[in-house]
């Protein structure tokens, strides 16, 4: 059986197989979340690791990575979220990293994963709720693997870091979910 659950935390804390990086499509080091996880994992090791992609990938990519220092995880998955002031309407793009990032979770016979919420922070653009957009994308993206693969259990944790996110996050995920 698999689970979403939404969680008012940091997606780089949790103990899962899985951890995503919310990428920019260079897989370079950035701020946010994936200046986080380039420093937990090791920023040499994973820029390394990092460079065997060929760049730029495609908005909604996702490829996969060893974890190194990152020690509360196996793997990390670096998925390319839409940058909404470029691309105001992407939103299949945002729903393509989730689905896609659930995928190679699948491809690596890995079950548990935790997302932050992909294009919601300096990629949200114009958006006018981006943690709610995210968490739509993710819900979305979430049932339509679980209807793909009935036979494949995951463990999603989708966190939402601030306060403000989390209550944005909750009211979307709540209509969806609780079904």
């Amino acid at each position: 059986m698999s689970t979403l659950v939404l969680l008012n935390a940091s997606c780089a804390d949790q103990t899962v197989d899985a951890v995503v990086n919310a990428a920019n499509n260079r897989l370079w080091a950035g701020g946010g979340i994936c200046g986080v996880i380039f420093r937990k994992a090791g920023v040499l090791e994973l820029q390394a690791a990092c460079s065997n992609y060929k760049t730029p990938l495609k908005d909604g990519a996702a490829v996969i990575t060893p974890a190194f220092k990152l020690t509360n995880a196996k793997s990390i998955i670096h998925a390319v979220g839409p940058d909404f002031s470029r691309t105001p309407t992407a939103f299949k793009e945002l729903f393509d990293a989730y689905y896609n990032s659930l995928c190679v979770l699948k491809d690596n016979d890995l079950h548990s994963i935790s997302f932050a919420l992909i294009s919601s922070g300096i990629f949200g653009g114009a958006l006018s709720n981006p943690a709610a957009e995210s968490t739509k994308q993710c819900c979305r993206a979430y049932l339509k693997f679980v209807a793909d693969y009935p036979d494949y259990p995951l463990d999603v944790k989708l966190c939402a870091f601030s306060a403000k996110e989390m209550q944005d996050a909750k009211l979307v995920f709540d209509s969806i979910i609780s079904v």
